[in-house]
């Protein structure tokens, strides 16, 4: 069994809320002020603080305080970790479903065939 990683809760959870992925994708091309973040949301600041602190607590982003100031900037660290976790199950469900597919082809070349039998005796009759 896989050791328990506590990180993957979290960064998986700051994952899950649209909000926060869209603000990742802001941080990929240059840190942003917390203010100016927000304001790109739909939201209050109080609300953009939460998913902002979500994203933190997951190490996606990291806070640097600049006078009065709060930058934030992209960590993609943790993201390699989820994707590590992700690709292992990937390749257990991808030999599945080429398992399942070619039972299903073998299903249906065994039905065609025996469709064709039926056909040819009705033909027959």
């Amino acid at each position: 069994m896989d050791e328990y990683v506590p990180t993957l809760d979290h960064t998986f959870s700051a994952l899950a809320h649209p909000t926060r992925r869209d603000m990742l994708k802001l941080l990929v091309r240059e840190p942003v002020r917390v203010t100016d973040l927000a304001a790109q949301f739909d939201c209050s600041l109080n609300v953009a603080s939460k998913h902002i602190l979500s994203l933190e607590r997951a190490g996606l982003v990291k806070r640097e305080q600049k006078g009065r100031e709060h930058w934030l900037r992209l960590d993609a660290a943790p993201l390699s970790e989820a994707f590590d976790f992700v690709q292992r199950y990937h390749h257990l469900w991808e030999q599945q479903l080429d398992r399942l597919g070619s039972y299903l082809n073998t299903m249906a070349e065994q039905t065609e065939g025996s469709s064709s039998k039926a056909k040819s005796k009705i033909s027959l009759a």
